[in-house]
C-alpha cells in the first residue's frame, strides 16, 4: 500500500469529511500515580462503538480549514492512499512551545498500515522545524487503542482531568488524558 503524506492545500474541500474516525470502546485506563509518573492498568468494559462525528456541536457545519493553509502557526497534513484522503492530523503551535495535536484520525478501514505513525512523524518534523519543544495531545481514558498507539510512538502521560467530559454529561466517567512527546 502506497501512503502519501502531504500538507493540506487550497482545493482540498471538505478534507477529512469522509474519514470514519469511530473507535471501539471495550476497556478504559485506570490511572495511578507512581512517584512522579502516571501509570495505568486496563479495565474491561461492555463493548460499544464511539464516534465524535455524531456529536457535532454546531449543527450541519463542515470544518473550515482554509485558515490553516500557509499559516506558519498551524497546519494540516493529510494521508492519501490511491488519491483518497484516509487520514489527517491537525496541528497548531501552542502557547507553551509545544505542537498541539487538535485532531488526528485514520479511517477505520486503513488502520494497522502505519498511517498514524507516518502522521505523527510528519508532526515531529513540523514541530522540530518550528523550534518547538515537543508534541502534546489529549485523548480519553476509554480510547485505549489510541492511548496504546501514542505510547508506542514515545508519548508519556503528563496529566489528566476527570472533569472535562462532565460538561457534556454530568455522569461521565471519561477522563481526559494529556500525552507528551519531547523532541531532541
Amino acid at each position: 500500500m502506497d501512503i502519501f503524506i502531504r500538507e493540506l492545500r487550497a482545493g482540498d474541500e471538505e478534507c477529512g469529511a469522509n474519514i470514519d474516525g469511530s473507535f471501539i470502546v471495550d476497556s478504559t485506563l485506570v490511572l495511578q500515580l507512581i512517584g512522579q509518573q502516571i501509570g495505568y492498568t486496563v479495565k474491561e468494559r461492555p463493548l460499544r462503538t464511539k464516534s465524535y462525528d455524531d456529536e457535532q456541536l454546531e449543527e450541519d457545519t463542515i470544518e473550515d480549514y482554509s485558515n490553516y493553509i500557509g499559516n506558519p502557526h498551524q497546519i494540516i497534513y493529510i494521508a492519501l492512499v490511491n488519491n483518497q484522503v484516509v487520514g489527517q492530523i491537525v496541528l497548531k503551535r501552542n502557547w507553551n512551545k509545544y505542537a498541539y495535536v487538535e485532531d488526528i484520525k485514520v479511517d477505520k478501514q486503513f488502520r494497522g498500515y502505519g498511517l498514524g505513525k507516518k502522521l505523527i512523524e510528519q508532526a515531529k518534523h513540523w514541530a522540530k522545524d518550528g523550534g518547538m519543544t515537543g508534541i502534546m495531545l489529549e485523548t480519553q481514558s476509554n480510547n485505549v487503542r489510541a492511548c496504546k498507539f501514542y505510547e508506542s510512538c514515545g508519548f508519556v502521560i503528563g496529566g489528566f482531568d476527570s472533569y472535562v467530559y462532565r460538561g457534556l454529561d454530568k455522569d461521565s466517567d471519561e477522563i481526559a488524558i494529556y500525552w507528551y512527546l519531547m523532541l531532541d
